[in-house]
């Protein structure tokens, strides 16, 4: 009779046990699929900047610039996957001329979070930043020349 209990303690510690490593398996593995969508929309913001910086400069080179590019810019709304996921882009510009060619170099960061830091549970915060570098060379004074 005693073994008999000593058996059922046994394997209700071991039960738990489990239980307690598959909760961690599933925690982990839930944070592992929001780090992927987070830097997915980092990725976003950067993608959604470098088009905002080429885009005009290549079909008006004579005088359009991203007149945005300056910090805490916002991409339009994701949806899908990425749907509560917030998206930041900070933009500096560099101008410089060489050789009377304009090159403007611009630094992009972008960061992809979604819920609250310090909030609890600790697995509802999830945050990633990429950052690139894009530059646009125009060629003369007037730059109608998209080619450097």
């Amino acid at each position: 009779m005693v073994s008999a209990i000593f058996l059922l303690v046994i394997l209700a510690a071991l039960g738990v046990f489990m239980l307690s490593i598959y909760t961690t398996q599933r925690t982990v593995a839930t944070q592992d699929v929001r780090g992927v969508l987070a830097y997915q929309a980092a990725k976003t913001g950067i993608e959604w900047a470098t088009y905002q910086i080429l885009t005009p400069e290549n079909s008006l080179p004579a005088g359009s610039v991203f007149a945005g590019c300056a910090a805490g810019l916002t991409p339009p709304a994701s949806n899908g996957a990425l749907t509560g996921f917030a998206i930041t882009v900070d933009c500096q510009m560099t101008v410089a001329t060489e050789a009377g060619n304009t090159i403007r170099i611009y630094q992009l960061t972008s960061t992809g979070s979604a819920g609250a830091a310090g909030s609890s549970p600790s697995s509802d915060f999830v945050e990633r930043r990429l950052r690139a570098s894009v530059s646009t060379c125009r060629v003369g004074p007037l730059a109608t020349d998209p080619v450097c």
